[in-house]
């Protein structure tokens, strides 16, 4: 069975991840992205009829596979911590076979709104869950009594702040080993473990 071409949307889309994750929004220009795809400027405003729409565009397609990434992991994670674990475990893979996902993420933080507005929106219906989930451990005295966003935002800077290490590292031309990226993940899962379980947990 053969795969299939990405079309030519698809194509600016990727290219439009890579740079908003790799260098940031403002830094990428339309002309370096035709340059990049080897096609003209106007085909990309064909598909998308300005920066701000392709940003807009990439963040909605982003977060729905952000999402369907920890769906998926969710759905086959046990119960209690073990859902938390496996929510970090995903993230940790997205890191190694998507970090252009996770650099957009940080990119969604540092321009603040709209864009960042956006990207939250478009992962509320997950953050609601995990917050439903996260009251309902410590409801069950599994876990320790936080304000669940509140919790979910430290998890996430924990995680990200991480992972970020391992992007500085790259930067600094060292690239991280598997071994190194189990380690991490391992102390993070370790860090959150003893915030959050309690002994009964």
């Amino acid at each position: 069975m053969g795969t299939t071409t990405p079309s030519t949307s698809e194509r600016i889309l990727d290219a439009a991840l890579t740079s908003f994750g790799e260098r940031g929004y403002e830094p990428t220009s339309l002309d370096a992205l035709a340059v990049r795809l080897e096609v003209r400027k106007q085909t990309i405003l064909y598909w998308y009829p300005s920066k701000e729409a392709l940003l807009d565009a990439v963040i909605d397609r982003s977060a729905a596979e952000l999402s369907e990434a920890l769906e998926a992991s969710l759905a086959s994670a046990g119960t209690g911590w073990a859902r938390v674990e496996a929510v970090v475990r995903s993230v940790f893979r997205l890191a190694v076979r998507r970090p252009e996902l996770l650099g957009l993420a940080r990119e969604m933080g540092r321009l603040g709104a709209p864009a960042a507005t956006r990207f939250i929106g478009a992962l509320e219906p997950l953050v609601e869950r995990a917050a439903k989930f996260l009251r309902s451990e410590m409801d069950a005295g599994h876990m320790r009594r936080h304000e669940p966003r509140l919790l979910l935002l430290a998890i996430y800077s924990s995680v990200i702040g991480m992972i970020t290490e391992v992007d500085v590292l790259r930067a600094m031309g060292e690239e991280p080993t598997a071994r190194s990226l189990v380690k991490r993940r391992a102390e993070i899962l370790e860090f959150l473990r003893s915030a959050l379980v309690t002994d009964t947990g």
